[in-house]
């Protein structure tokens, strides 16, 4: 009977350590458990692919320069100063006495002038001016000279940007700014034998002396 009750009570005493390890033991796999699924998100958000970024495309106002384009102001500075003066002292030296021919040169430089400004802006819609070869000339240049100062500075004489397979615009006014330069000396062609002194009228001014030259001759 003693030998029956202390075999149990060393039976009870060896299954004692067993339930007490069994929390210790739950504890341990949690934590391993816990760091495995860190372990397997960091993978997943490491693995993630990036996000695609867009296509880097060019912007017209930061393109280099074109060297052979000059630049807006100085084209709007010649026309509006040195072709203007040219234009009004061959439309004073031709008032009155318009031959045929002069009229028709006057008429083709209103059309390069007219180009011009269609080239500047794209559209026309300030009707078409006088129909007199003189008024005409002078409306047209101011209209082209009022088209030209709209243009986007910022652009002009920019390469226009790759991906648009487009020309610049500025060349296009360019060449109709050559076109005008070329017509007005045509004018001035036909003028010479109405009025021979255009051409000392036309450089009047340019260079100023200090000093005025002497009336007598020097020898």
């Amino acid at each position: 009977m003693n030998v029956t009750l202390a075999s149990e009570q060393s039976a009870e005493q060896n299954a004692e350590p067993t339930t007490s390890e069994q929390p210790a033991a739950t504890e341990v796999t949690a934590e391993v458990a816990a760091e495995v699924a860190v372990e397997v998100v960091a993978e997943v958000v490491v693995e993630t692919p990036p996000v695609a970024t867009p296509a880097h495309f060019e912007q017209h106002a930061s393109n280099e320069l074109m060297r052979h384009i000059p630049s807006l102001a100085w084209l709007c500075e010649k026309l509006d100063g040195d072709m203007r003066r040219r234009i009004d002292r061959i439309s004073a030296s031709t008032e009155g006495h318009v031959t045929p021919e002069i009229e028709e040169e006057l008429r083709a430089l209103s059309r390069a002038l007219d180009r011009l400004a269609d080239a500047a802006k794209h559209i026309r819609n300030n009707g078409h001016g006088p129909n007199e070869p003189l008024p005409k000339l002078r409306w047209s240049l101011n209209h082209a000279l009022s088209c030209l100062r709209l243009a986007d500075a910022a652009t002009f004489a920019r390469r226009a940007p790759l991906h648009t397979f487009e020309r610049s615009k500025s060349e296009a006014i360019y060449g109709a700014f050559l076109v005008v330069i070329d017509h007005l000396g045509r004018v001035l062609d036909v003028v010479r034998p109405i009025d021979p002194g255009i051409d000392e009228r036309l450089y009047e001014g340019l260079v100023k002396f200090e000093e005025p030259m002497r009336e007598q001759p020097i020898a």
